[in-house]
């Protein structure tokens, strides 16, 4: 059961930086109405998010892992780097914890379960990033809307 679980979250982090690839750079700093985050933040949350469930659950693998800053937000390349590498962390965990019966520390479920609440939260953040981005005038194209969609 190991495998698969991680397979899809391996899959989920591809389709994610594929996503965020394509946003603008100049996308990054919008936000609807003068309020909430801006895209950049809120790529930065969903990075923060995981280290926030990877410290108490794994410090071995928050080692060495740092949140992204507010002023690190406009950075394109950080954003995609902090990802990468929180997604490779967070493989590691829930790995980990399939090898040590499923559950996994500090979330009070199984790995499946945290998988499920992982991907849902993120993906709730792209639609969020998706409508952001249309009404600000950096409508994403169909390749990285619709790329969201290749879990094959």
């Amino acid at each position: 059961m190991s495998k698969p679980i991680v397979e899809a979250w391996q899959t989920h982090c591809r389709l994610n930086q594929n996503f965020l690839d394509h946003i603008p750079a100049e996308g990054l700093g919008v936000k609807l109405g003068g309020r909430g985050r801006t895209v950049g933040a809120i790529i930065a949350h969903m990075h923060n998010n995981r280290l926030a469930w990877l410290e108490p659950g794994a410090p071995d693998l928050y080692a060495g892992q740092s949140k992204v800053k507010r002023e690190q937000t406009g950075d394109k390349d950080a954003l995609l780097a902090a990802l990468a590498a929180s997604g490779t962390a967070v493989a590691g965990w829930l790995a980990r914890s399939l090898e040590n019966g499923g559950k996994v520390k500090g979330f009070g479920g199984q790995a499946a379960s945290f998988l499920g609440y992982l991907i849902a939260h993120e993906s709730y953040h792209h639609g969020e990033i998706g409508l952001i981005l249309g009404q600000t005038g950096f409508p994403l194209d169909k390749t990285a809307a619709y790329g969201l969609w290749q879990w094959r």
